[in-house]
């Protein structure tokens, strides 16, 4: 690793805000464009450049592909979807050294960040006036991203080469430290950081005091794991002492929204949404094009399903462009409480408007003998604007809905009279459960590539400029309080059985919110595909937005799914959420068949499965299952469990490999030995991560 290339790039990025990164060159072939020198950062004014663009970098992982495929994908809550990802979902030979669309530009963009740290904290001391009001702050957020750097990094490849200091020529010789020595150092930079920052930020999006103890307790969470078990006994009691503290400050600071659906109702750039209370640290993106860079936010893009080749439902704004990287598991279906648990309704995308009345199917011939009474021969099945496609979320048993003969899939018989709507169901009469989808159900999940799925919607944005628009408008969330309060709940677990209580109470901090409040619609749809409302793109004729309607439907199919039609109530849920005793854990009718499925027979099994669990109803898709699964050691059985990638024979999940990422073969070709040779092959072998 050439490390004045990595110089390079944290200029460029800092000085000129962009994003350096890449699907399939390394930044050690990026050559320097910028119109300031090093001298530049000898300067306060100088400084406070390096910092705001060194910002630049926490936009990173919701920038491109790598967001999906490095964090949560091969994974238990997501399977590959209308894309086939060998490498990341299925764990093929294609995950190795030169794996260039994800795994390079992990490590060249944190190392990018390292850098600019670096240089600020070394020259902020002499170059910056210590009696500003800002001197400590900038110190804070040196501290900070070169912490987050470190932790991106030894979470995805493990031990890493640990550099403390900018560069002032061409470094080529470097060794791995140990991820004790990476741990110890991310620990005590947050820690400088926690005790530098202010408790409120300059301005939204400004690293402050909380984000620090936020970052803390994960450190010190991740680092009690599992997967560091080998060496990490030293530190378990005081780690886990440290995720309850810190994460309890967090709490107190960045209060809960009192409803779920507040995180994901996204109306407009910049709006109240994106300035909730929960929200500790967000990556600033907006409709301001100038700070748009190579990429934007792209995270809008993976997690949609395909619905631009039904007729009638043509692509819009609203609906998204479906890219459709990724396709929630049975499993994810499964561990929501879906009749009382709001977060499921408020997480994920059931309904789809129809927005092209020409183009909408008709009823045939063939269809009358199924058809609804009062319709006829050659009218259409559904006009614009009204209600087009439908996902049903039901449970086995449910003898309501059948395949009708010899008709494309989405061709349903409900209750023995066709659905108007493309309608796609999770189980057909007479069908069993089936976890790892060994035996297809209904008529989404046996769709492969899974082009048809409950899309997530907690990144949809109807605010882009256009239909084909790649740059996302609204904010990604870094780190929020409910995190915390699974953290220090895990910290409590991970105490022991004298803890369950402590774990409880804090449990159900969430679970509180995540029940439905008296009165509240359970039919209502939100999420941030409603922002095409106020969207001027949206507006005239051809501006990405159907006269007839849009795709973006504000209901669900809560009452249909759940077989609840004509006993619509509006009664609050909560008391049906919250956990009484630890007995409700053991005893959970949601959670018990995922222990039986996971062979969890002691209370510690069970205690440790229900929290990653809860884990997925707060926190699906949230860019963090795949370093929690690792962490906690339970990838390997929950992919083989969960995941139909199992299943396909395009790859198998490695315990003695997969549980970290291959260091990038471009580094291991661009350094040297001690003597200043290139590595030979052995001292590759050596440098590299086991198994690849």
């Amino acid at each position: 690793m050439k490390i004045n290339k990595i110089l390079f790039a944290a200029i460029l990025t800092s000085v000129m805000g962009g994003s350096f990164t890449s699907c399939s060159e390394s930044f050690l072939d990026e050559e320097l464009k910028t119109q300031y020198s090093t001298d530049r950062f000898k300067t306060q004014e100088g400084l406070d450049e390096l910092v705001t663009g060194a910002y630049q970098k926490l936009k990173f992982k919701f920038n491109y592909i790598w967001g999906i495929q490095c964090y949560n994908m091969g994974v238990d809550e997501f399977t590959d979807a209308n894309n086939v990802i060998p490498a990341w979902n299925h764990y093929s030979q294609d995950l190795n050294s030169s794996e260039t669309a994800a795994n390079q530009p992990i490590w060249d963009n944190y190392y990018g960040l390292v850098e600019p740290a670096n240089i600020l904290l070394q020259n902020l001391p002499q170059y910056y006036n210590t009696s500003s009001p800002t001197y400590n702050t900038r110190l804070g957020e040196a501290y900070f991203l070169r912490a987050y750097a470190y932790f991106e990094l030894v979470k995805q490849f493990g031990g890493v080469p640990l550099k403390l200091e900018p560069s002032t020529s061409a470094e080529t010789y470097f060794t791995r430290n140990s991820e004790e020595e990476i741990y110890t150092q991310v620990i005590s930079d947050f820690g400088e950081a926690y005790r530098l920052l202010p408790k409120q930020g300059e301005s939204v999006g400004r690293i402050n005091k909380y984000a620090a103890a936020h970052f803390l307790a994960k450190a010190h969470l991740f680092r009690a794991s599992e997967l560091y078990s080998s060496w990490n006994g030293n530190y378990v009691s005081s780690d886990l002492d440290a995720v309850i503290q810190y994460g309890s400050e967090v709490v107190d600071a960045h209060p809960l929204c009192d409803d779920y659906v507040k995180l994901w109702d996204y109306q407009q750039p910049n709006g109240a949404n994106e300035k909730v209370s929960e929200v500790i640290l967000a990556a600033q993106f907006s409709n301001d094009e100038s700070t748009w860079g190579r990429y934007g936010n792209q995270m809008h893009l993976y997690y949609p399903s395909v619905y631009q080749d039904l007729s009638g439902c043509k692509r819009d704004i609203s609906g998204g462009r479906e890219f459709s990287y990724v396709s929630a598991t049975e499993y994810t279906m499964q561990v929501f409480d879906r009749v009382n648990d709001s977060r499921f309704w408020k997480s994920f995308i059931t309904c789809y408007g129809a927005n092209e009345t020409k183009s909408a199917p008709e009823w045939t011939e063939e269809d009358m003998p199924y058809a609804p009474a009062g319709v006829n021969k050659g009218e259409k099945r559904f006009k614009g604007g009204e209600l087009g496609i439908k996902y049903i979320v039901n449970n086995p048993g449910d003898n309501r809905y059948e395949e009708y003969p010899n008709a494309p899939a989405y061709t349903v018989l409900k209750d023995g009279k066709m659905c108007n709507t493309y309608t796609y169901v999770r189980y057909f009469k007479g069908q069993s459960h089936s976890w790892n989808l060994n035996e297809k159900t209904g008529n989404y999940y046996n769709i492969i590539p899974h082009k048809r799925s409950v899309a997530l919607s907690k990144f949809r944005d109807g605010y882009r400029v256009s239909i084909a628009s790649q740059f996302g408008t609204r904010d990604a969330i870094i780190a929020r309080s409910a995190d915390d309060v699974l953290m220090v709940a895990e910290a409590y677990i991970r105490k022991g059985e004298a803890s369950y209580d402590k774990a409880i109470e804090w449990i159900n901090k969430l679970r509180d919110r995540a029940g439905y409040a008296d009165k509240e619609d359970r039919s209502k749809n939100v999420d941030g595909g409603q922002a095409y409302k106020n969207n001027p793109y949206c507006s005239g004729k051809g501006g990405g937005h159907s006269d007839e309607g849009a795709i973006y439907w504000d209901k669900n199919t809560y009452y249909e799914s759940n077989n609840m039609e004509g006993t619509e109530t509006t009664a609050s849920t909560k008391s049906a959420m919250k956990l009484n005793s630890v007995a409700d854990v053991y005893n959970s009718t949601v959670d018990t068949p995922i222990y039986n499925e996971l062979g969890c027979t002691s209370n510690a099994e069970k205690m440790m499965c229900f929290l990653l669990n809860e884990r997925t109803r707060e926190l699906c898709g949230e860019l963090q299952r795949w370093e929690d699964l690792a962490r906690t050691k339970t990838l390997d059985t929950r992919w083989h469990k969960f995941n139909d990638g199992a299943t396909r024979g395009i790859g198998e999940f490695n315990p003695s490999k997969h549980y970290y990422r291959p260091i990038p073969q471009a580094f291991l070709d661009g350094i040297t030995n001690s003597n200043g040779s290139a590595l030979n092959n052995e001292e590759k072998k050596a440098m590299q991560n086991p198994g690849y």
